[in-house]
């Protein structure tokens, strides 16, 4: 029968696509919290859950809320299985979850930064396949792959851009060539808007429709989350605050402007002003260390970094008004060290208004963000109109 735009069975349909929609973003909800996040009544969301049940597209089990008993729903463990990759500057990492946000299985492994991208995709190919088979899932359960790069990303041609991190990557398309050797839909995005998905699922996030994820480590990048979606911008560039000219007779940055917030704050403008006094070996995370123990040079170096991450977050406060800032990375672990001056910037240098209602946070899931992001990515991809046609053709 065809569904006409207003009818009973289209209007039927929406309501069904509504609630998968809540329950796959949120993991699992009860009724009452479905109910109040679609708008739909409880007699409409009863009826559409068994609905849904019926058809094994969700699982209904007893939990409590408020004192109170309850059922909690969340999609079926037979609806498919998700995987998240992540490159990084020096590492692999692999995530297998399911639609109920339960990650079944995670390893991380060492990569070259200077390994080909045939090199890191051989290595991932072999993790993945790993760690599907050590969950017991059949390959076949698989449903799509969220991957996660280093660079920024041609959201209509999956091709990665030019990247510092994994120079031999660029001009590849890490989308196509992950599908051709997996056979299941591959999904991308950069590391930034991977740890804004990862947080706002799993971490500090959660429940906030507008927030920025601040990611510094060898650059400075942003991912942003406007009402509940990721904004990537046009050319999926959107959130590259490391490029906000903070001076502009200061050191040349890498894209070509002088004195930009990364130069300031990545890791390779900032460690060598303490080579000097501590040495060549050092990493961000040992200065954090250093820095909570109370070396002077490194809580120097902490704050100055805050104070400039600060000013950014500024410039973001007063153009999109997020209602929290979540600091990822390394520079996460220094707490207050770092979270202060970030806070003191922001009290500055942004509207009264917008700077009241924002909270600055740590992350919750450290170096975890991307990779639960990847797996956060193909949820959000991924649509609802499959797993409602199972109840729809059942009903």
């Amino acid at each position: 029968m065809v569904e006409t735009p207003g009818s009973q069975s289209s209007l039927h349909r929406a309501n069904l696509e509504r609630v998968v929609r809540a329950v796959r973003m949120a993991g699992s909800l009860t009724q009452a919290e479905i109910a109040r996040g679609t708008g739909l009544s409880a007699a409409t969301v009863s009826n559409i859950v068994r609905e849904l049940k019926d058809a094994g597209t969700v699982e209904v089990t007893p939990t409590s809320s408020g004192g109170r008993r309850a059922r909690a729903v969340s999609l079926s463990a037979d609806a498919g299985i998700v995987v998240g990759v992540d490159f990084g500057h020096s590492h692999l990492r692999v995530a297998v979850g399911n639609l109920a946000h339960t990650v079944l299985a995670e390893d991380a492994e060492p990569i070259d930064v200077d390994a080909s991208a045939d090199q890191g995709f051989d290595r991932a190919e072999r993790l993945v396949r790993r760690l599907v088979g050590e969950s017991g899932i059949s390959p076949g359960k698989v449903i799509g792959i969220g991957l996660g790069v280093p660079g920024p990303i041609d959201i209509e041609t999956g091709v990665l851009g030019s990247t510092a991190i994994l120079p031999g990557w660029a001009g590849t398309n890490p989308r196509d060539e992950l599908a051709a050797r997996t056979g299941v839909p591959v999904y991308v995005d950069n590391d930034a808007n991977l740890g804004a998905l990862g947080e706002q699922v799993w971490g500090a996030g959660r429940g906030a429709r507008d927030l920025a994820y601040i990611k510094v480590a060898s650059g400075v990048g942003a991912g942003l989350v406007i009402n509940g979606q990721i904004y990537r911008g046009p050319g999926g560039t959107a959130g590259e605050i490391g490029h906000i000219t903070l001076d502009e007779s200061g050191p040349v940055c890498r894209c070509g402007n002088r004195g930009c917030l990364e130069t300031f704050t990545a890791a390779r403008y900032v460690l060598p002003l303490l080579h000097s006094s501590h040495g060549t070996d050092l990493t961000m995370a040992r200065v954090v260390r250093l820095a909570a123990d109370g070396d002077p040079g490194c809580r120097r170096v902490v704050a100055d970094i805050g104070r400039y991450i600060g000013s950014g977050v500024a410039s973001l406060c007063n153009l999109l008004n997020p209602s929290r800032v979540v600091l990822g990375g390394d520079l996460a672990e220094a707490g207050d060290l770092v979270l202060g001056p970030v806070r003191d910037s922001v009290a500055r240098y942004a509207i009264p208004s917008a700077a009241r209602r924002l909270k600055v946070l740590p992350g919750e899931l450290d170096s975890r963000a991307e990779v639960l992001g990847a797996l956060a990515l193909v949820l959000d991809e991924m649509g609802d109109a499959t797993l409602v046609d199972a109840a729809s053709a059942a009903a």
